[in-house]
């Protein structure tokens, strides 16, 4: 089953504040429109960090 869901959190890359879609199907990430898995700050990132959230919670 494919959910979606929305994280809102402050973005470095755009220096602002930003939603974030995220596609998950069976716990696995399918999309994300943002560039978490290759972003530089994704190490110090709330919204990545609640991404990573997401998938241990499926």
């Amino acid at each position: 089953m494919e959910e979606e869901k929305i994280i809102s959190g402050y973005c470095r890359v755009l220096d602002q504040s930003r939603m974030v879609t995220v596609e998950t199907e069976s716990g696995k990430l399918v999309d994300v429109d943002c560039c978490y898995g290759g972003c530089t700050h994704q190490g110090s990132c709330l919204i990545a960090r609640q991404i990573d959230e997401l998938q241990k919670a499926d």
